[in-house]
């Protein structure tokens, strides 16, 4: 088994859902040898579940890496050019009509706006393919990105494409080999404001001069606006799949980044 796909699969025992099956499993073992330890896991599973899909615990979580970054359009400085990583795009398979946009899309519309503002002369897309996940007549995602940038009005002549890439590091890897070449140090980094802690260490490893431009946000100022209700205090309090999805991605990265911090690519 290949690293890319341990990478993969091993997370998903650590991840809330994954885990309390885990140890839910578990339970199932005691129960038939180990009764009286039954409750542990049981407990356990439950409580890691119902923190993971609270509101409060979800937010606060996420709002500590989105966070770390904020920036209007209008204050972005210019740069030489403009990264966008791939993970927001899904391809064109029957029956969709066009490739479509997933929520991490946002990276695409906020590239042409930055483009459009003249932050830049030059986006490079970044994104390829996993292979046990992709059709073999699907397209990079960075060709699907480019697709949509030339439909938001971004000529394709200001466009570069690196469609290899599988993860993160790869994405700041193979741009630098790409721009270099181009005497290329300062972009405008464009990714999820949750991915942007992380995108923003590996690229700056790799000797870029990294401006970020988070987009993406899943928690607002919004999501603070004290509300003391009894209503709105007991809704909130109930398990939310929306919450433990939030959740999930940001303990993906926190992850991520204690793994390329042990791998020396942060």
């Amino acid at each position: 088994m290949d690293f890319l796909f341990l990478s993969k699969l091993l997370p998903l025992f650590l991840y809330p859902l994954g885990f309390a099956c885990f140890s839910l499993l578990i339970a199932l073992v005691l129960w038939w040898k180990f009764p009286r330890f039954l409750p542990i896991p049981i407990i356990l599973a439950l409580l890691v579940l119902f923190l993971s899909s609270n509101f409060f615990v979800s937010n606060l979580l996420v709002k500590s890496l989105e966070w770390q970054y904020l920036a209007s359009p209008s204050s972005i400085d210019n740069a030489q050019a403009i990264v966008v990583l791939g993970g927001g795009i899904k391809p064109l398979v029957y029956p969709r009509p066009m490739i479509d946009l997933a929520e991490q899309g946002d990276r695409v519309i906020y590239a042409s706006q930055l483009y459009k503002m003249k932050k830049s002369p030059l986006i490079l897309v970044s994104g390829g393919r996993i292979p046990w996940k992709a059709l073999e007549s699907q397209s990079s995602e960075a060709s699907d990105m480019t697709k949509l940038l030339v439909l938001l009005g971004v000529p394709e002549s200001a466009i570069i494409k690196e469609g290899k890439s599988l993860n993160t590091y790869e994405n700041a890897v193979n741009t630098r080999l790409i721009l270099e070449e181009k005497g290329i140090k300062q972009i405008i980094l464009v990714t999820s404001a949750l991915h942007m802690p992380r995108s923003v260490k590996i690229f700056q490893k790799q000797g870029f001069d990294v401006i970020p431009a988070p987009t993406d946000f899943f928690v607002t100022e919004q999501d603070f606006i004290k509300d003391d209700s009894w209503q709105n205090i007991i809704i909130n309090l109930f398990p939310n799949s929306t919450y433990l999805y939030n959740t999930n991605l940001a303990l993906k990265e926190y992850l991520g980044i204690i793994i390329y911090k042990l791998k020396g690519w942060i």
